[in-house]
């Protein structure tokens, strides 16, 4: 899965070999032949852009496309992932309220699984964006 290049090639701070994956992989998203998975690349493209030489922006735009897709796709896993990768830009802008809002509501429509890796980092970030201790995840 290309996904999970993106995800080691960000890990190991190739930036440049990852955009040419995540690219190519929303190119055959695209196509229609896998859409599963396209909310999912729209924000790994977004953490591989705040890599070094950031463009917080375009950032941004990838993290809210990444919304826009699994909203449509009513991929509550994707649009949490996607939600708190916005949450965490918006916080390092200063933007708690905005992050606060955004994660809270997300995070808020779950009932169980709060052990999983995904719902345990947002609660970390939200305990942050709202002034309480954080929790090791």
């Amino acid at each position: 899965m290309r996904s999970k290049l993106v995800e080691a090639c960000r890990r190991a701070g190739l930036k440049d070999e990852g955009l040419r994956v995540v690219d190519d992989a929303l190119d055959v998203s695209k196509s229609g032949l896998d859409r599963y998975w396209e909310a999912e690349l729209h924000r790994q493209k977004g953490e591989l852009l705040l890599l070094p030489a950031p463009d917080a922006a375009a950032a941004e735009r990838c993290f809210e496309q990444a919304l826009a897709v699994s909203r449509a796709q009513q991929a509550r896993s994707l649009e949490l992932r996607a939600a708190t990768s916005l949450a965490r830009l918006w916080d390092a802008q200063s933007r708690k309220g905005d992050a606060n809002r955004l994660l809270g509501e997300v995070y808020g429509w779950f009932t169980e699984g709060f052990d999983t890796p995904d719902l345990r980092e947002a609660k970390a970030l939200l305990d942050g964006l709202r002034g309480e201790p954080r929790r090791a995840i």
